[in-house]
């Protein structure tokens, strides 16, 4: 790998990163910054194919969204993968009564000029279920049993 290539490479991580963490309902159109017109996207929700499916995805998750932000802590890549390890913060008026929700994660990123894969790994119960009014206590009382 040329220093080159390390400097477009790191450009491109440094770019995701600064676009996660600005991102919101009112500037999607910046995710064509970062991802290829053929994205492949995939989380323990959905599967996704394509820019404009990401972008639309996108735009459902965060249209309630009352507060977002990613603390990246540790990037480990090479000359066209990326891991990156997060901490999301967000809050939604549906989740945990509107308070503050944490979640681990991680990203698997994939790239050439621009990122064509990009798998998140996280706890769909630490984001989701957990903070639902009926469903959450549930899941709290399964987890307390188990742990038994």
């Amino acid at each position: 790998m040329t220093n080159q290539a390390t400097t477009e490479t790191n450009t491109l991580i440094d770019d995701f990163i600064q676009l996660y963490q600005a991102l919101n309902k009112d500037n999607l159109h910046l995710l064509s910054q970062v991802y290829d017109d053929s994205i492949s996207f995939t989380d323990p929700m959905h599967q996704i194919k394509g820019l404009e499916s990401l972008t639309q995805y996108f735009a459902k998750l965060y249209k309630n969204v009352k507060h977002i932000q990613f603390e990246i802590k540790e990037v480990q890549q090479d000359a066209n993968q990326a891991a990156l390890f997060w901490q999301m913060e967000y809050s939604h008026p549906k989740l945990n009564k509107g308070g503050l929700i944490r979640v681990d994660g991680m990203s698997q990123l994939k790239f050439n000029d621009k990122i064509y894969f990009h798998r998140d790994y996280f706890d769909l119960g630490q984001m989701l279920y957990e903070h639902l009014p009926c469903m959450g206590g549930l899941i709290r009382m399964l987890k307390d049993r188990a742990a038994k």
